[in-house]
């Protein structure tokens, strides 16, 4: 019952696409680290926007026709992530500066996995990205994409950039301490 379960929940629009965009990190990174001329970022960059655009799409998708599953409610997000940390470090390759950004990416991504190892232990769940995650999320794709698109910005615009990224990364990760452990918490009893 499990198994059947399983294949349905895989078989749903919404998570096929989550799962083509997982596909499409390894040959965005084999395109990116080879690239040696504009119209090789130019693919890369194109590569992403297939994955941005899905992303946008699978949501809407879930929810207008009901195809809304647990396993999509994992994959939605992880591919999201392994996205995002593969562009950060694609680009941290090329762009030293882009090193600080990745330990906060990943500070701020390990403290929510655990955080939420720790709620689900106690039967408690937060209900869904944060507004501040979102934002997040769409100024990385968007810039990092600019980065990607054009591989001879400047030392300084990647600095700024850098710090843009950065910021967003800090304020998303301060709430999301928050709605695990501040003064109002936004985890909810998953027996409720």
């Amino acid at each position: 019952m499990l198994i059947n379960n399983w294949k349905k929940e895989i078989c749903t629009i919404p998570n096929l696409l989550s799962l083509f965009r997982l596909v499409l990190i390894p040959v965005y990174v084999y395109i990116y680290l080879n690239a040696t001329q504009d119209h090789h970022y130019w693919i890369a960059g194109g590569i992403l926007a297939v994955s941005c655009l899905t992303d946008m799409v699978d949501g809407k998708i879930a929810r207008k026709f009901n195809m809304i599953t647990n396993l999509g409610k994992v994959l939605d997000p992880l591919a999201d992530k392994m996205t995002q940390l593969s562009l950060i470090i694609c680009l941290s390759v090329k762009h030293k500066a882009l090193r600080v950004m990745l330990v906060l990416f990943l500070i701020k991504e390990f403290f929510q996995l655990f955080a939420m190892l720790v709620a689900l232990r106690h039967g408690k769940a937060l209900d869904g990205a944060l507004i501040a995650g979102k934002v997040c999320t769409t100024v990385l794709f968007v810039s990092l994409t600019v980065m990607v698109l054009c591989p001879w910005l400047s030392e300084t615009t990647t600095d700024i950039i850098t710090g843009v990224c950065s910021f967003f990364l800090v304020i998303s990760f301060v709430e999301y301490v928050r709605a695990y452990y501040g003064k109002n918490k936004k985890i909810y009893d998953l027996e409720a």
